[in-house]
């Protein structure tokens, strides 16, 4: 049987702002990517949605992104591998340490936005990435773009890596994913999505743009939380993978022996 994680960004809101759905969407995932308070979230989210995902058996991890609240970190910003070394140490840390003091664990990393993209192409930032995660905890898993240099990193950094496909976004011939500013770059259908979920867990195939099909590893699938319909993705793609024999659970992480 085929097996795959359902992971989704949450804990972005800030103060008396809310963004996302996260007690709605919390049934329906394996995996919580938690905003580290850069690009989104404060200190009592971090703490609300830690909470929330250890009451429904969900896997915390980190969510860092580039300090960038305005252009909620979706802008592209020049950094050296230093600076992103020192960024993303931070903010796991952050989140580890207050995950510990609630009881749980923290299980993954997966940078935000245009870390996540730059780090995706450019390898000083992915190994500046993975060497800050693996300074923290050697036994936590780097969540990256399929295919991606965030994943050679990790494995040049002897830390676990999950490859991530999207459910809500569509690709390249390259295999990165289309960049917001173009029209064609969100799948705003939950059935169309979770087509494209299942060509990707089962056949390890996606359609890309132009016609192309190109193969992927889908070890892990992102649903975006501040999306609108970001509950009813949830629902739609976890039935439609159940439907087709696919397991869904988080991966078996070192630091669970």
């Amino acid at each position: 049987m085929k097996t795959v994680d359902l992971n989704c960004d949450m804990g972005e809101s800030f103060g008396p702002w809310q963004m996302g759905r996260d007690a709605e969407i919390m049934p329906f995932i394996t995996s919580a990517n938690i905003a580290c308070g850069f690009h989104a979230g404060d200190p009592a989210t971090i703490a609300e949605t830690i909470e929330l995902a250890m009451r429904y058996g969900v896997s915390v991890g980190a969510h860092p992104g580039f300090p960038d609240m305005q252009g909620f970190g979706r802008r592209t910003m020049s950094f050296t591998a230093g600076e992103v070394f020192d960024i993303v140490q931070y903010q796991v840390a952050a989140v580890k340490g207050m995950c510990e003091a609630r009881g749980g664990r923290l299980r993954h990393v997966k940078p935000h936005g245009a870390l996540y993209n730059q780090a995706a192409k450019d390898m000083d930032l992915a190994n500046a990435v993975a060497r800050a995660v693996a300074s923290i905890d050697r036994s936590l898993v780097l969540y990256g773009l399929s295919g991606s240099s965030l994943l050679t990193a990790a494995n040049e950094a002897g830390i676990a890596y999950s490859s991530e496909v999207f459910a809500d976004r569509t690709y390249q011939p390259d295999g990165s994913l289309t960049s917001r500013t173009c029209g064609n770059a969100l799948i705003n259908d939950a059935e169309l999505a979770a087509q494209q979920v299942i060509g990707m867990v089962r056949d390890g195939r996606v359609a890309a743009y132009g016609g192309n099909v190109i193969s992927i590893a889908a070890d892990t699938i992102c649903i975006h939380g501040d999306a609108a319909n970001a509950v009813e993705f949830a629902r739609v793609i976890r039935n439609a993978l159940e439907n087709n024999g696919i397991s869904i659970r988080h991966p078996i992480y070192a630091n669970d022996k």
